[in-house]
């Protein structure tokens, strides 16, 4: 196996780590917030918007068995990289479009796909997309993990995330782990 990590933010947590957990040859999806500028904050202070951490996604994936560029198109595919500071009804910094590169490679990977999906001018509006370097990553708390497999009856599930995951499955249904099929 060829571990890697990659960090995404992309909205809501909860969103993000739903669509990532289904995918084959990722490991381990944490929820989190990085990218900020006090220690240790919790979800109450990064709802204020006033603490720089963006809401994450640690993805732990075996590159042997799905492609970082790929995890990079279904990151961009799966929320919209041309809204600054918000994804639908969430608003504010720690739901903005970021990218959290481990590695020079990711870098180079993430910034090529910008650039890739730019030319191809998939998108009516520039992406927005912050591209930087990991820093510090603080574990949400733990009823902020496995969000939607255990609440998917919540309304924000039912509403919110089983739509995004419905047009994630009917675009990449050969990506998600059979077992969840």
């Amino acid at each position: 196996m060829n571990i890697q990590k990659i960090t995404f933010g992309s909205g809501c947590f909860w969103c993000t780590e739903a669509i990532f957990q289904t995918l084959k040859g990722v490991k381990a999806v944490t929820s989190g917030y990085m990218g900020g500028k006090i220690k240790d904050p919790t979800y109450e202070q990064i709802c204020t918007g006033n603490t720089g951490h963006a809401e994450v996604v640690e993805i732990e994936y075996d590159a042997d068995e799905v492609g970082l560029d790929e995890l990079l198109l279904i990151f961009f595919k799966t929320h919209d990289a041309t809204s600054l500071n918000r994804q639908g009804n969430d608003v504010g910094t720690q739901y903005r479009s970021v990218i959290f590169y481990h590695t020079d490679e990711q870098k180079q990977h993430a910034e090529a796909m910008v650039k890739k999906l730019t030319d191809e001018q998939i998108y009516n509006k520039p992406i927005v997309t912050e591209i930087s370097p990991v820093s510090e990553f603080y574990k949400a708390e733990n009823y902020h993990q496995n969000y939607f497999a255990d609440n998917s009856m919540k309304p924000y599930c039912a509403f919110v995330i089983q739509p995004k995951l419905n047009k994630f499955a009917k675009e990449f249904t050969g990506k998600i782990k059979p077992e969840l099929l």
